[in-house]
């Protein structure tokens, strides 16, 4: 292996930074390990391809994935990806493997903080079992004692906000903090400014920002695919596409454990039923005068239907069937039978008629 400036064993690991089609952009290790050293003060990325060895076992490699890189052609900046290593954790939506984090990016302002929906990415990034960190940007334009009781609001659910303003450059020093030397995900609704504080943290980035639509006072896309970005001072930072309302997809029984104010309750005593959703059952430690718990129950509704949905799904004697699927809320309706309603085919009437004329001639 021949490179100006670069020694390397026979193994080379890195990162995949980003997944387009069947190319893999990955960021070799940049130290004195026994993996690769590097002169140039930036890492070596290369462009991979996948040994046709895991396409034939389902290996898939997602963004995040530390993985193992043969045949580097440093020239022409290419490799081969032959090895996919144990994986430590794994988002499905975004996929991203090996997070440590997530950033929850909101705005208090333009668009209008809504708790609802606030709560329900919480309750989606609880659910995935990594970090939350919970960022509120555009705190410029509210007064200091609307981000008070914002604070104080955001404590009694359990968290610790960040307050920032990317346009002022307010506290963003303090972000840069949390991210040093992890993967982090950067998620949250369209239009908050989760594309300006990435451009922000990283200048090299030049991720495309968009404006809040006045009409709707939400933001419009901007971010199309998962990819990683490297901070100034380490760690890996990934920007999503922006969605408003993230699904739901848990059981009733795991829901109330996405909530910190609730795990408070439950860790102070226990509900009489050992199968309590949390809603009429009696002596529920959980149900009571905390604010979310309105949330909790709208959110059960949800979990319900996506339960049922999925007893759907695996039950194909099942009588009802998936209608539509309205403000996040699934309906079903009877399935009809199909089977008795069914217009006999003229080849079966033929075939009948013939069977008929046999009998009738024996």
């Amino acid at each position: 292996m021949n490179g100006e400036g670069v020694l390397a064993t026979e193994q080379l690991v890195g990162t995949v930074l980003a997944v387009q089609a069947n190319f893999y952009k990955v960021q070799l290790d940049h130290n004195d390990g026994e993996n690769v050293v590097l002169n140039s003060p930036y890492p070596l990325i290369l462009l991979c391809t996948r040994r046709t060895r895991l396409k034939k076992i389902g290996q898939q490699v997602m963004v995040g994935d530390r993985v193992v890189v043969e045949q580097p052609d440093w020239a022409g900046g290419r490799g081969a990806i032959a090895e996919v290593l144990s994986r430590q954790a794994q988002l499905d939506r975004p996929p991203i493997a090996n997070v440590n984090q997530i950033l929850l990016v909101f705005a208090v302002a333009d668009p209008p903080l809504e708790p609802l929906q606030l709560s329900r990415f919480l309750i989606k990034a609880e659910s995935t079992g990594v970090d939350v960190i919970l960022c509120l940007n555009k705190s410029d334009l509210i007064s200091p004692e609307v981000q008070q009781q914002i604070s104080d609001r955001l404590l009694a659910w359990g968290y610790q906000p960040v307050f920032i303003s990317v346009s002022n450059r307010l506290n963003i020093h303090e972000v840069a903090g949390y991210l040093n030397q992890k993967i982090t995900v950067v998620a949250g609704p369209s239009g908050v400014g989760k594309s300006s504080l990435i451009n922000t943290l990283i200048p090299d980035a030049n991720l495309r920002v968009g404006e809040v639509s006045g009409k709707l006072a939400r933001g419009r896309h901007t971010t199309r695919h998962v990819e990683l970005f490297e901070l100034p001072d380490g760690g890996l930072l990934a920007d999503t596409p922006g969605f408003n309302q993230p699904d739901l997809d848990c059981t009733p029984e795991e829901l109330i454990y996405y909530f910190p104010e609730a795990r408070e309750r439950l860790a102070a005593g226990s509900c009489r039923f050992n199968d309590c959703i949390h809603r009429d059952e009696p002596e529920c430690v959980v149900r009571g005068e905390w604010e979310r718990y309105e949330h909790y129950l709208e959110f059960l509704d949800d979990a319900i239907a996506y339960q049922t949905h999925l007893h759907q799904q695996a039950d194909p004697e099942s009588t009802l069937k998936l209608k539509s699927k309205s403000k996040g809320q699934n309906q079903y309706e009877p399935k009809l039978e199909t089977k008795k309603y069914r217009r006999v085919s003229r080849k079966t009437q033929q075939q009948a008629l013939q069977d008929l004329y046999q009998d009738n001639e024996e």
